[in-house]
């Protein structure tokens, strides 16, 4: 498929598909006329650097994440670290987020007690 249609059906825009087909992040076929045919992999792959963004993995990550699958099942155990350790910091954040979440909720409810007497 061509890039737009690519474009819509990821959800990325153009602009940013032939950043990261110059990072080496997307590199799609070229049809007879040299333009840019995506795949159903395509896609997926896509879809997935999409994710991994959406979690503040760095593009610079990605890049090695690329790098390593391109080279196939071989450096499974590599892009598995790679994976692990993003894992990690994200977990890390999602802890630091529920304890603003809690500081936040209590907060709240003093407000709720406050506004309560004061309305009595």
């Amino acid at each position: 498929m061509r890039i737009q249609a690519f474009a819509t059906l990821t959800g990325l825009g153009v602009h940013t598909l032939r950043y990261y087909e110059k990072l080496g992040l997307l590199v799609p076929a070229r049809n007879a006329s040299g333009h840019r045919d995506y795949s159903r992999s395509d896609l997926d792959w896509a879809a997935f650097i999409k994710r991994l963004k959406a979690t503040d993995m760095p593009l610079e990550e990605i890049q090695r994440y690329a790098l390593l699958r391109a080279q196939g099942e071989t450096t499974a155990g590599a892009r598995h670290e790679l994976l692990a350790h993003h894992a990690q910091r994200l977990e890390a954040r999602l802890a630091e987020q529920a304890d603003h979440l809690v500081r936040l909720k209590e907060k709240m409810a003093y407000y709720d007690e406050t506004l309560l007497k004061n309305s009595a």
